[in-house]
């Protein structure tokens, strides 16, 4: 890895991290994972850092998730490097979520997969005018993995549900309706916010209620009632018996929307929503992901969600099976799986779950 992806230091008070990959939209890759988890460490026990803040460089974004070409290419073979990599992420998004000191993600621009599982944990996330919000997984094959099994049962009603079939995308009005944010900053002010972030860590309570501006009137509040109805259900198939009954505009553009995701990933994404919601620990979904992970970037699936979708960019996928009604059980059971003896995930030694 070239060491410039990341940028990690201490100023003044506040150990900071900028992802600094902006040719390819801060993805992480393992490298980058293992340099983040480095630094966290390092702080963990310094009385000199009393807060830690994850930003990027750059406008375009703050993380577009992770290394997807390298995911397929090694799902291809013999998937060693993903579950190196899922691993590795996975023991960064865990030790983010129980870090004993306050960390604050400036989750400026676009903020997917990856992104969320680092800015998700922390205590403080500060949008901007610029934040664009998604978990897209099922479009590639994929699930919405790096804690969204944790994160998303418990936004608001079915909200989370909702975000994670679709891949909705959603800006900073709805991130702070659903809790996504906890803040809002205008873009243009984050030179001066993180100046005296750094001058006073203590103060970031203060100095985030003096700054916060209006994000507008959620759009996601209007589609309250529709998300909470119809997506509630027992199954995936309840869902779509509920749109198709439905009959709105907003309705059909759901049910439309569910069409062009993969199968086997909307329904592994339902199930990864029920059995999160009711994990006990962060540890224990985290566990549960990288079982689902391992196999699902081994699947047809991923590696046509790639091509249709990264590569040749044809947005034209060959699912297999091709229909949700189609996959059955017994697929999403192999999903979700034990792994073989030695081969389950687990958190960096010493860390509460």
């Amino acid at each position: 890895m070239d060491a410039a992806e990341i940028l990690t230091r201490v100023e003044g008070r506040v150990g900071r991290i900028t992802l600094n990959r902006p040719q390819a939209l801060h993805a992480l890759t393992t490298g980058m994972c293992r340099a983040m988890i480095d630094a966290l460490l390092a702080w963990k026990d310094d009385a000199g850092v009393e807060l830690v803040l994850i930003d990027h460089s750059g406008e375009r974004g703050f993380c577009a998730g992770g290394d997807i070409r390298m995911l397929a290419e090694s799902g291809a073979g013999d998937g060693a490097a993903a579950r190196e990599f899922f691993h590795t992420e996975y023991r960064l998004n865990h030790l983010l979520f129980v870090y004993p000191k306050p960390v604050a993600a400036v989750i400026d621009g676009i903020t997917m997969g990856g992104g969320v599982g680092i800015s998700l944990p922390a205590r403080y996330r500060i949008a901007t005018e610029r934040t664009t919000f998604a978990m897209p997984e099922t479009g590639i094959g994929l699930f919405p993995d790096v804690g969204g099994g944790w994160h998303l049962p418990r936004m608001p009603g079915r909200t989370g549900m909702w975000l994670a079939l679709t891949g909705a995308r959603i800006k900073a009005a709805d991130c702070e309706l659903t809790g996504i944010a906890t803040d809002d900053l205008a873009s243009a002010s984050l030179p001066q916010f993180k100046s005296r972030l750094i001058a006073d860590p203590a103060a970031i309570e203060t100095l985030l209620t003096e700054m916060e501006v209006d994000a507008g009137r959620p759009p996601l509040g209007a589609a309250h009632d529709r998300v909470e109805g119809l997506f509630a259900g027992d199954s995936v198939e309840d869902i779509l018996e509920n749109l198709q009954a439905d009959g709105s505009d907003w309705a059909k553009a759901q049910l439309a929307t569910l069409r062009t995701k993969s199968p086997i990933s909307v329904k592994v994404s339902f199930r990864q929503m029920q059995l999160g919601g009711k994990a006990r620990t962060f540890a224990e979904n985290m566990a549960m992901e990288y079982r689902i992970a391992c196999r699902m970037v081994a699947t047809h699936d991923f590696g046509e969600g790639v091509r249709a979708v990264i590569v040749e960019k044809d947005n034209a996928p060959r699912w297999n099976p091709a229909r949700i009604e189609d996959v059955t059980e017994a697929d999403v059971d192999a999903i979700f799986a034990p792994l073989p003896a030695g081969e389950a995930w687990t958190p960096l030694p010493d860390l509460d779950a």
